[in-house]
């Protein structure tokens, strides 16, 4: 299937990281977004056993939460799943496109991390993805997201250093925000150790939390909690979304 409106078929010409998966891992590194949905899954359903992770990437994340649950990852870009295959051959891990992709399985818990669900733009394309989530979901299974809930509209330009395993980069980023499309686009520069540079654009798509309370109820899932996994309630700019498939 293809669509101008779903960015994840195209994220790989505008994001460096996903044209270097292994660059991906080393930038990712220090991510606690498996820690902190482990948390929740204890917190809210502590005797799930099987879990699916909707835009897995490299699975790094996967790789953790497959110590404490039996887990399969889908993720459309075939650049990530074929370094996951090769980086960590051990894991159940699928190209797929979380829109109409279904695996026959039924799991304790759905999971979409990482920006994966801000790169689907249509409105009609999110209920598409909300309804393959429920389409893998048990009764009673947990759904926990992890997703911008408010743009980044920071006026001017930041840089920090990257380390990667050539040396350190150089990175400067920028963002721009559209109110009518709820667009989040990330400007990102590298100017990399070999001297060469590179240009991302990224376009995420913000969901507010009422937004997703709907696309959530309109699946049949009953939103439990908000949190940007620090404290409680909502801080910043991204949120975990936490919630329960109610149909039996």
């Amino acid at each position: 299937m293809t669509s101008p409106n779903m960015e994840a078929e195209h994220v790989e010409a505008t994001n460096l990281l996903y044209r270097d998966p292994a660059l991906y891992d080393v930038v990712q590194s220090d991510s606690t977004s498996a820690e902190t949905c482990q948390t929740l899954i204890e917190s809210y359903r502590p005797h799930a056993r099987t879990l699916v992770d909707f835009g897995c990437g490299t699975g790094r994340d996967l790789e953790i939460l497959a110590k404490r649950f039996e887990c399969i990852g889908v993720d459309i870009q075939p650049g990530m799943v074929d370094h996951a295959h090769q980086a960590r051959p051990r894991l159940d891990i699928r190209a797929g496109d979380m829109r109409t992709v279904r695996l026959g399985k039924r799991m304790d818990v759905v999971t979409c991390m990482g920006n994966s669900l801000a790169y689907v733009h249509d409105n009609e394309e999110i209920s598409q993805v909300f309804a393959t989530f429920a389409d893998h979901a048990r009764p009673g299974a947990l759904l926990v997201l992890c997703s911008p809930v408010a743009p980044i509209t920071r006026p001017e330009p930041a840089t920090a250093t990257v380390d990667t395993p050539r040396g350190s980069a150089t990175v400067t980023i920028r963002h721009a925000w559209d109110l009518r499309t709820q667009i989040n686009t990330m400007h990102r520069h590298w100017a990399l150790p070999s001297g060469d540079e590179a240009q991302d654009e990224i376009r995420r798509r913000v969901l507010f939390p009422r937004e997703l309370e709907h696309y959530a109820e309109g699946a049949s899932f009953e939103v439990l909690d908000m949190t940007d996994g620090i404290g409680e309630g909502l801080t910043g700019p991204t949120a975990y979304t936490v919630a329960r498939y109610t149909r039996r």
